[in-house]
């Protein structure tokens, strides 16, 4: 059975009272819609378990959704060279907690204030709120995972902070409501997954070493 993350509580809370509250002075109909929202809003911060087990090179998805961008391009700020770039759109029908994608230690994660344009499009990567957390995984290489707020999604929660050492597959928060991750990957890396494709946080192989 699906869990809730621990940070959706105090947000269902709220419909939840409302809803005993339109049963008790409102009348029946209004209670049923509450309840209703508040069921579609437990939905979202669902946080179900997850069993990906990921052979030395590969790198797990760290979102559940769709993938939008599989590209190659400069580096981003804190790696060198070229990245392939691998972007996963989640809608407000996926579950949205965030999950390592390798084993590692945080470099550094820092907030970058932005706009709220839809996740999807591919500029969101550059002009959208965001938080960026740098990796370096026990080999030395580096990788940025970006959280991205998309036009409905308001907040970003990331429980990370530098120095952590982290493994693959743990949770480490989520984006509020319809939202992107992009992972940037070092030069030896190829794509194994395509544009269109739906996966899994810490299931899904997003790519593995060539």
């Amino acid at each position: 059975m699906a869990l809730m993350a621990k940070e959706g509580l105090p947000v269902v809370s709220i419909p939840g009272v409302l809803t005993i509250l339109a049963f008790a002075f409102v009348g029946v109909y209004a209670g049923i819609t509450g309840i209703f929202v508040t069921l579609c809003i437990a939905l979202f911060f669902r946080d179900p378990e997850r069993s990906g087990n990921p052979e030395k090179g590969e790198i797990l998805c760290p979102a559940d959704g769709r993938v939008v961008a599989v590209a190659d391009g400069p580096a981003p700020r804190g790696m060198q060279g070229n990245a392939l770039r691998i972007s996963v759109f989640m809608s407000v029908l996926n579950v949205h907690v965030n999950r390592v994608p390798m084993d590692g230690r945080v470099l550094e994660v820092r907030h970058i204030p932005g706009g709220f344009s839809m996740a999807q499009l591919d500029e969101a990567s550059i002009n959208n709120e965001r938080t960026e957390i740098l990796i370096e995984d026990p080999s030395g290489r580096r990788f940025l995972l970006v959280q991205v707020a998309g036009m409905i999604a308001r907040r970003i929660l990331c429980r990370l902070k530098e120095g952590d050492v982290i493994r693959a597959g743990e949770r480490f928060g989520l984006i509020y409501f319809g939202s992107r991750l992009d992972l940037y990957f070092p030069p030896g890396f190829e794509s194994l997954v395509g544009l269109g494709d739906r996966v899994r946080a810490g299931e899904t192989v997003l790519a593995g070493e060539k």
